[in-house]
């Protein structure tokens, strides 16, 4: 085993890396901060590819790809289709603000002073290489199906039965028993 030295000067990879995750992180901030729904949305879309642009720092290009098909492509545009069809106010809206922000922000900073003191202090030697080739589609499937097959096939159910729950739910021809 070599011996990895305790100061690395950093490299050009964790420098983008961190600007991206700074990136991440402000826009993750005003998704849950802004008073307009529409503007959450789009700050999602830059939270998203910020994430995206992390993945490929990291060599796993098919998960990034993933992330910017799925994540950017699809589920942003389903949120916006929602907040248009069920006539969401798109403006400034006074009932997205519970007057808790205090005591939240508090419990965030706490939140957040745990996590970065475990992750500090769990991966403070840690050393791994980036080698190329690590995210691609095959070591991602070989390793899904051949190490996370029941976690796997769990989740397909529980967003089977969230989308028998929400099928149920939608249709108004269903009526309870009264």
């Amino acid at each position: 085993m070599t011996e990895v030295p305790s100061y690395l000067p950093p490299t050009g990879q964790e420098i983008i890396f961190l600007l991206l995750g700074v990136v991440a992180v402000g826009s993750a901030l005003l998704v849950v901060t802004t008073k307009q729904v529409v503007h959450a949305a789009l700050w999602l879309v830059v939270c998203f590819g910020a994430l995206a642009g992390c993945y490929l720092i990291l060599t796993a290009e098919f998960v990034a790809w993933v992330q910017v098909l799925i994540y950017v492509g699809a589920i942003v545009v389903l949120l916006l289709f929602g907040i248009m069809l069920t006539r969401a106010p798109i403006g400034r809206t006074a009932d997205l603000d519970s007057r808790n922000r205090p005591a939240a922000a508090i419990v965030a900073i706490a939140t957040a002073a745990v996590l970065v003191t475990v992750v500090i202090d769990g991966f403070r030697a840690a050393y791994a290489p980036l080698e190329a080739g690590g995210g691609s589609a095959k070591e991602l499937g070989s390793s899904i199906f051949r190490n996370w097959v029941l976690p796997f096939e769990v989740l397909s159910i529980l967003l089977l039965a969230a989308l028998i729950g929400a099928i149920v739910l939608s249709r108004t021809d269903i009526r309870g028993r009264d």
